[in-house]
């Protein structure tokens, strides 16, 4: 099984709630994901979804040139899909930003239980990175629990440092909030880092895609 990004859509908000409820059942309530979706522009919000057809992509991949390219090429490619999903097609994960004067500030990131372990929100954290980058965002910034030490290891691999911590940020058990932020999105080490961990995750996901984008550079 595969996992498309692409932005959310009014009718995927039941399971994003969903979602939402099984990441963070003590902080309710979500997110307004429908009001976000109908009226607030600076409000991104992407979702990952089971992808079946795998011919299709890979098809659309050789006729424009590299397949490695399409495959790495960020949400405006392989993993954006833009066009219409199939009716009831399964949320797995979601992520949320919000855009404010350059800067790309992570609301939300969560993951199904099931489906957790696989690569999936590293995927959902790579794809809003990119989307940033095309919105023209100069730092990406977020807060997350001080206990939470596997996500803040994660935000640290893509170049997240602590910058600060809010007291008593989480309302269910007064938790502090470490604030972590990005070095400048566009600068040429945060690049060079971002498309080395983008590869280095596609092919420890996607090894056969991966191999057979090799295959025909």
């Amino acid at each position: 099984m595969r996992y498309a990004i692409r932005p959310m859509r009014l009718e995927d908000v039941p399971q994003a709630t969903e979602i939402d409820q099984q990441c963070f059942p003590t902080q309710w309530p979500p997110p307004p994901y429908k009001r976000d979706l109908l009226s607030n522009r600076r409000v991104h919000y992407l979702v990952a979804c089971e992808e079946q057809n795998h011919a299709a992509p890979i098809k659309e991949a050789e006729q424009r040139g590299s397949l490695l390219d399409h495959l790495l090429g960020g949400v405006r490619r392989f993993f954006y899909a833009e066009e219409a999903s199939p009716s009831g097609q399964r949320i797995v994960g979601l992520i949320g930003f919000r855009l404010m004067a350059g800067e790309a500030h992570i609301t939300t990131i969560g993951v199904r239980q099931a489906y957790r372990r696989q690569g999936i929100g590293e995927l959902l954290l790579i794809s809003a990175i990119d989307l940033a980058l095309m919105r023209h965002a100069q730092v990406m910034t977020l807060e997350v629990r001080l206990s939470n030490s596997a996500a803040q290891a994660l935000y640290e691999k893509y170049g997240f440092a602590e910058n600060g911590v809010r007291r008593g940020y989480y309302t269910d058990n007064r938790e502090d909030g470490v604030i972590m932020a990005t070095d400048t999105l566009t600068s040429a080490p945060f690049q060079s880092q971002f498309q080395r961990l983008k590869r280095a995750h596609a092919e420890r996901w996607w090894p056969a895609l991966c191999q057979i984008a090799r295959s025909i550079e």
